[in-house]
């Protein structure tokens, strides 16, 4: 388990961030083509963050996050896989960007319920006025009226 060294913390959303230190790697053999290349190279890349035990992020987006990414969690953990990429650094890339997209969407606050409003009276008449004009249209163009 290594470090990305250099790298800036994870921004979750505005200014709350995970430190680096809260992150966990692990690399290993990618499958898939590369060649030579890719049987002595470590570039699949696995990013562990632990959720549970984590104190960077404030207690209400923690229990949303825990609650939402229950399905995902082995242990209070997240784990991300990225391997699609030849080069490890890519692949680290890419793991922490679905590692973000994951935490900000998991610790979104819920959607404004929808308040159900009455249609106004006078768009249902006008609707069904319309409906009779139409059919009156229709009506006038029954060719047995022309004899």
């Amino acid at each position: 388990m290594g470090s990305m060294s250099g790298s800036l913390p994870l921004v979750v959303r505005g200014s709350v961030s995970v430190p680096e230190a809260e992150l966990q790697w692990r690399f290993s053999r990618s499958s898939g083509p590369g060649g030579q290349h890719v049987n002595t190279s470590d570039s699949q890349v696995e990013l562990r963050f632990d959720l549970a035990a984590t104190e960077c992020l404030p207690p209400v987006w923690k229990e949303r996050a825990l609650e939402r990414l229950a399905s995902r969690l082995v242990g209070g953990v997240v784990v991300v896989r990225a391997s699609e990429h030849r080069s490890q650094w890519r692949n680290r890339e890419t793991a922490l960007t679905r590692l973000a997209a994951l935490l900000a969407e998991a610790t979104a606050p819920p959607p404004r319920v929808r308040r159900p409003t009455k249609i106004p009276r006078g768009i249902n008449e006008r609707r069904l006025r319309e409906k009779k004009q139409r059919g009156e249209t229709k009506r006038g163009r029954d060719p047995r009226g022309w004899n």
